[in-house]
């Protein structure tokens, strides 16, 4: 009797014990849960920001508003001349600049034939029969007319002229520069310092064109 009574006792903790273990598993399930059973959260898709390009400014016409203008070049003025001794054209005529080192090249005795263009410095005041065209620095030409054939206005002196004919060194005698210096209209106390010889760009012309 004594040993069924212990045999029963055994069996009751046994099964108490397997229910303590079920309750464990239970609750081990109930922790841990799979992944895939959490709830999902809606994933919010965000898009890439784009650089900001500040568009090129085409400053030629912003400048001005986006106006576009023309420009018109610049038209050629056209000279005209008064006609003196023969005909000549303005046309091919060698600068101050370049008749200067003509003459620098030159020496006594030579002569070329030459058309260049500058501007008159004076004129003879009592008949208009020599003036004196501007070179670089502070040297002139001296043109004279050929045998005296025309001559140019008094008033000429400050305008463009353009002569053709022959280009010479030449040196003028005291009197005839103290001839030119009174035709100049220079004061006896000018003309009187004249002493020497002096060696001159000279130019005959047989034909000269002055601006009007």
């Amino acid at each position: 009797m004594k040993n069924i009574f212990v045999l029963a006792c055994s069996l009751a903790i046994f099964a108490s014990c397997a229910d303590k273990n079920k309750e464990t598993e239970k609750t081990e399930e109930t922790i841990q849960t799979p992944a895939d059973s959490l709830p999902k959260t809606d994933s919010v898709a965000v898009a890439p920001v784009e650089a900001t390009q500040t568009p090129e400014v085409d400053t030629k016409t912003a400048a001005k508003g986006d106006e576009v203008i023309e420009v018109t070049p610049a038209k050629e003025i056209k000279v005209e001349y008064a006609s003196f001794g023969d005909k000549i054209l303005a046309d091919k005529a060698l600068s101050k600049e370049q008749m200067f080192q003509k003459y620098k090249s030159m020496k006594k005795g030579d002569t070329i034939a030459v058309k260049f263009k500058s501007k008159i410095n004076s004129v003879c005041k009592k008949k208009g029969c020599w003036m004196k065209m501007e070179l670089p620095g502070q040297a002139e030409s001296f043109v004279r007319f050929k045998d005296y054939g025309f001559f140019v206005p008094l008033n000429a002196d400050s305008q463009e002229a353009i002569v053709s004919g022959r280009a010479f060194v030449d040196e003028i005698s005291v009197a005839e520069l103290k001839h030119y210096a009174k035709d100049g209209g220079k004061s006896q106390e000018e003309i009187d310092k004249i002493t020497q010889p002096k060696i001159t760009y000279a130019f005959q012309a047989d034909g000269v064109l002055i601006s009007k």
